[in-house]
């Protein structure tokens, strides 16, 4: 079955799930720079805001998310979150297949994700007299879940089926949204090239002209579908992706981090520094022995 949603030069992420229990289920504390980048994955996503604010950007479109809500990604949904306040978020990831036995007698049971952008929206309408069905339906999910007592995988599976029946019943919307993305495809095909590119050559001294040219676009226009596409300009988001480059290499490389910040495309020791202390709250040197999560 084909779901909607957009792939491209941004690899898609494999998360390895046991095939026996196909799920992934926990609660993350606010948002790990690793998701902090525009991102796809091969697994069907929920997420419940169990705590906080946020907001994601999906193929371009932002939404903000508070305590209650809930969110779906399609596999091929380009994301990424960013924290507001206190984030707590329960995540749900799942592979398709877990559902081929119901799909035989249920065709629709996978439908909020294949219409996803057209008769569904990725956050859940909060003000809907079904959202609190949905809220205890996940929270019994991740409680089943933690526990492991007898037949737990069953049970994890019913819910997660009955979570899908009430989304498919409830929350479709009879009138179709045909501009689901506040950017085209072509557009978003761009800025995932670009990304792309930023990621192979981390080193090499992009400069916005040079982006934007590589993207058909004048520096403006760029600037203005990468941000909204990404929800940061492109240099910003350029010096993201080297710090955490950079951290990746202190934490398993004895490389000189002289070396590092010049490998990672910083043209100087005191502005790689400063740059990783304000990014990281601490010294490249300490981050070397001291593990960050973050």
């Amino acid at each position: 079955m084909k779901l909607a949603g957009l792939g491209g030069a941004i690899p898609r992420e494999k998360v390895l799930l046991d095939k026996r229990y196909p799920l992934y289920i926990a609660e993350t504390v606010g948002v790990n720079t690793h998701y902090q980048k525009l991102h796809w994955h091969d697994v069907l996503e929920i997420n419940y805001i169990s705590s906080g604010r946020g907001y994601y950007i999906i193929n371009g479109k932002s939404f903000e998310f508070e305590e209650g809500d809930i969110l779906l990604i399609n596999s091929n949904d380009l994301h990424c979150a960013y924290e507001m306040h206190d984030l707590v978020i329960q995540v749900i990831e799942f592979d398709m297949a877990w559902f081929a036995g119901s799909l035989r007698y249920d065709p629709e049971i996978l439908t909020p994700f294949k219409e996803m952008g057209i008769h569904f929206t990725n956050l859940l309408d909060r003000n809907s007299p079904y959202i609190g069905e949905l809220r205890t339906l996940l929270q019994t999910m991740l409680k089943e879940h933690e526990q492991e007592q007898r037949s737990y995988i069953s049970m994890v599976h019913a819910l997660l089926l009955q979570f899908l029946s009430c989304v498919n019943r409830y929350f479709r919307s009879d009138v179709a949204n045909q501009s689901h993305s506040e950017i085209s495809s072509i557009q978003l095909e761009k800025v995932r090239q670009i990304i792309h590119a930023m990621e192979e050559k981390l080193a090499h001294p992009w400069t916005l002209e040079e982006l934007a040219a590589s993207a058909y676009l004048s520096p403006s226009r760029f600037s203005d579908i990468f941000r909204r596409a990404v929800g940061r300009p492109p240099l910003e988001y350029l010096i993201q992706l080297r710090l955490e480059h950079a951290l990746r290499l202190l934490e398993t490389t004895p490389h000189k981090i002289s070396d590092i910040a010049m490998e990672c495309g910083f043209r100087s020791l005191s502005n790689f520094n400063h740059l990783f202390r304000r990014h990281y709250d601490m010294s490249p040197k300490h981050a070397r022995t001291h593990k960050i999560s973050k």
